[in-house]
């Protein structure tokens, strides 16, 4: 069983992308039973759960899922399903951010390729948030280009298929006008996808709901770290009723 043993905290404001702390969560998965009595508990022994929840942090956090534990808490409390949750090994680290973020792509891509071989059946949700939602979204729409190094592929379709859901928040990639975009952000981020990274993205847009608000500081290009850091104290409910939605509850 996880637990969330403390709750995150806003004191540490970095210059470049947001810095939240939350409780650890180690990387490796972690079956969770809810509270609630609807809920059913993870099978044991290594079968697989009917739906995967895998998280990639935001930047300086410590390893685990972050703050956007509370949405995947909201999911595993919310499902009749099994839920089994883990999250993305990777820096997530300011202070080379170009290769930080392109090891949680080449990371994510390992683990999500890995988790779909070992259980072909199953509901996949990605969840990220800042630097996670970066690598999110470039591990679907492919990554690289506006200073961040070479252009890389997004993982195969095949792979890619078998994600049912995904939910972003303060994406630093974000463009605006996107049929997946949600908040409030009127102009784009600090690196900006390419018109061919949202070609490849407008093909999950049913699947994708990414968070980005006026004035934050990263995907809006904007004045306002905490408008960064507090997401999932206006999005935490919306979307995990979206990722309830779209594996079935």
């Amino acid at each position: 069983m996880s637990r969330v043993h403390s709750l995150p905290s806003r004191r540490r404001l970095f210059g470049l992308l947001a810095v939240v702390t939350a409780s650890g969560i180690t990387a490796a998965t972690v079956f969770v039973m809810s509270n609630q009595a609807n809920a059913v508990s993870a099978p044991a022994g290594g079968a697989c759960a009917d739906v995967h929840v895998i998280t990639a942090r935001a930047s300086t956090e410590r390893a685990g899922e972050g703050i956007t534990a509370t949405m995947v808490s909201r999911i595993v409390n919310g499902s009749d399903q099994t839920v089994s949750r883990a999250s993305v090994d990777y820096p997530a680290t300011l202070t080379d951010y170009a290769r930080s973020s392109a090891q949680g792509v080449t990371t994510l891509k390992a683990q999500l390729t890995t988790q779909v071989q070992q259980c072909p059946n199953q509901k996949i949700v990605l969840a990220g948030y800042s630097q996670g939602a970066h690598v999110v979204l470039d591990v679907l729409g492919g990554g690289g280009g506006v200073g961040l190094g070479a252009a890389t592929p997004p993982v195969p379709a095949a792979v890619a298929d078998r994600v049912t859901a995904v939910a972003t928040f303060g994406d630093p990639r974000h463009v605006v006008g996107q049929p997946f975009d949600e908040g409030t952000s009127t102009r784009d981020g600090r690196f900006p996808r390419s018109a061919a990274q949202l070609r490849v993205l407008a093909g999950f847009a049913d699947r994708i709901q990414s968070f980005c608000d006026s004035r934050d500081t990263f995907c809006d290009s904007g004045a306002s770290t905490i408008v960064h850091l507090t997401y999932m104290n206006r999005y935490s409910a919306t979307a995990a009723d979206f990722v309830l939605g779209k594996v079935g509850g």
